[in-house]
C-alpha cells in the first residue's frame, strides 16, 4: 500500500512538474502561478501544496530527479566523463527550462544543485589520474585541487548555460578531462624534477587560514 501511495504522488509531482517545465520555457519563474501551473494538469489547486511547498520547490525537485541524477549514477564509476557528459547533454536539451530557472534563482542556487555531486566525481577522478600518471596528492592538496575545478566546472556549466562560450558536450567533457591530466602531469614533473625528500606543494599550516595578530 506503500509503495502504491509514493508511487502515486510520485507520478503526481512528474505531472506538475512536466507542466512547470513547458510554462518556464514560455515566461519567467515569476509570472508563473500555481493556479496556472495545475490548469495544465487537471488538478485542483491545493493538490499541488500536497507535493511542493512553492514553485520553486518543485523546480528544485525537477533538478534533483533529472539532472543531479545523472552524476549520481556515475559517482565512482570508473568512466566519469559518462556522467557530466550526460548532465551537459541534459543541459542542452532542456535550455530553455535551464535558462529560465538560472535568470529567475540566480547562480547560487544553480550552482548548489551540483557542487557537491561534481565535487564527488572531480575528486574521484583526481585519484584515479593520480593512480594513472604515477603520481599521489596529498590530502590538503587534493582537496584544494578538488574546490579549485568543482568552482571551475560549475562556471563553465553556467557560462555555457548563457552561450558566452560555446562548444559541444563531448568538446567541454574532452578539455575539462585534459586540463586534469595537464595538472597532474605538472605536478608529477615538479617534483621529480625537485628530486627526493621534496616537500609538497601545500603544507597544512599553509591552509589553516590567516593567522592571528
Amino acid at each position: 500500500m506503500k509503495k502504491r501511495t509514493y508511487e502515486a504522488s510520485n507520478a503526481a509531482k512528474r505531472q506538475i512538474c512536466t507542466v512547470l517545465k513547458e510554462l518556464m520555457t514560455q515566461k519567467p519563474l515569476n509570472r508563473i502561478t500555481v493556479a496556472e501551473i495545475m490548469r495544465g494538469c487537471g488538478m485542483a489547486r491545493q493538490h499541488f501544496y500536497y507535493h511542493f511547498d512553492d514553485v520553486y520547490d518543485a523546480v528544485r525537485w525537477i533538478f534533483e530527479e533529472e539532472a543531479v541524477a545523472l552524476l549520481r549514477e556515475h559517482e565512482g564509476v570508473m568512466l566519469w566523463q559518462d556522467g557530466l557528459l550526460q548532465l551537459f547533454q541534459y543541459l542542452q536539451e532542456n535550455r530553455a527550462f535551464c535558462l529560465c530557472a538560472l535568470r529567475s534563482m540566480g547562480r547560487d542556487h544553480l550552482k548548489r544543485f551540483f557542487q557537491t555531486d561534481i565535487r564527488a566525481i572531480i575528486q574521484s577522478t583526481i585519484r584515479l589520474i593520480d593512480a594513472e600518471l604515477g603520481y599521489e596528492a596529498g590530502e590538503q592538496e587534493l582537496t584544494m585541487l578538488t574546490q579549485f575545478y568543482v568552482g571551475a566546472l560549475v562556471s563553465i556549466v553556467e557560462d555555457w548555460l548563457l552561450g558566452e562560450i560555446q562548444g559541444t558536450p563531448e568538446e567541454l567533457i574532452r578539455f575539462v578531462d585534459q586540463v586534469l591530466r595537464d595538472h597532474v602531469r605538472g605536478a608529477g614533473l615538479r617534483l621529480s624534477q625537485a628530486g627526493p625528500g621534496t616537500a609538497p606543494l601545500l603544507e597544512p599550516d599553509h591552509c589553516a587560514g590567516p593567522v592571528s595578530k
